[in-house]
């Protein structure tokens, strides 16, 4: 996706979210962040998206704080249509400091990247995957673009490569071990999508990338080069990002409609080491 697109969708994404809980009680409480209620997401969600413009729009070189984003135990007692309209109006300043600056200026991350091409699609994800966590919340619908998805789960796969993935778990060394293979593949899309993921483990690194080999069929592991993957998570695209986004319920809720065939606790393993950042 182009960064213009990135730009554009946040502001979209967010005109979703709110058209999702229109008339709903910000005391409602959201099952895919605990302890949270929406009038807390909404204002979590709001406060990353002023986080990121500041960074953008001040062409900051090192860590702005982010004690807003998670300092949102008032959020209930807000109209939830002005909460509404100021979540709108951020994102909108968001997306607005963004193109100001364009891609290619110095800015800090929390990543690798340093320009507001990272900001840009790290907001859109942020803001489709709390789209979905609200729209799950009040039982309304979740469905988002194929290419956006795509999109999303190339950037959720590229964070498992980050030093800090091997600095906090100490155990991911004997993970990596052994040479095998987890297949991430989404059974709707067309084959010109390329909604497959391919993670290796070949003993020291760990090897990501898109596309793979052709499936064997539903109910069987995927065809990798070199034999079978040792465990491959297939089902619908918009459920398998939720699904690496941890958002794993009942079948009919986010992410569950996901088939793992395989070694399912190789999976749950790579998953739980992968995803710190999910975490802080």
């Amino acid at each position: 996706m182009s960064y213009d697109r990135h730009c554009a969708e946040i502001v979209a994404q967010t005109a979703l979210l709110t058209s999702h809980v229109k008339g709903a009680a910000l005391a409602t409480p959201v099952p895919a962040c605990p302890g949270w209620n929406l009038g807390q997401l909404l204002r979590h969600l709001g406060e990353a998206h002023r986080w990121v413009e500041t960074i953008v729009r001040t062409r900051a070189t090192g860590p702005v704080s982010e004690e807003r984003l998670n300092n949102v135990s008032d959020a209930t007692d807000q109209d939830p249509a002005e909460l509404a309209a100021w979540l709108t109006e951020g994102a909108g300043q968001l997306a607005d400091a963004l193109r100001t600056a364009g891609p290619e200026v110095a800015v800090w991350t929390v990543a690798p990247g340093g320009t507001p091409v990272f900001w840009a699609r790290r907001m859109t994800h942020e803001t489709v995957v709390h789209r979905a966590d609200a729209a799950f919340a009040v039982g309304a619908d979740f469905t988002v673009d194929d290419e956006v998805a795509v999109d999303a789960l190339d950037e959720w796969m590229s964070f498992g490569h980050l030093p800090p993935v091997f600095e906090t778990r100490p155990d991911l060394p004997a993970l990596l071990a052994g040479g095998r293979t987890l297949c991430f593949r989404a059974t709707d899309t067309a084959p010109e999508a390329g909604a497959e993921w391919l993670v290796r483990l070949d003993g020291n690194t760990l090897v990501s990338g898109r596309g793979g080999g052709p499936a064997t069929g539903t109910g069987s592991p995927t065809t990798v080069t070199g034999g079978l993957a040792t465990v491959t998570a297939q089902g619908p695209l918009a459920d398998l990002l939720l699904f690496v986004y941890g958002r794993r319920f009942a079948p009919g809720g986010p992410g569950g409609g996901i088939e793992v065939l395989g070694d399912e606790a190789l999976l749950d393993a790579w998953l739980d080491a992968t995803s710190f950042w999910l975490k802080e």
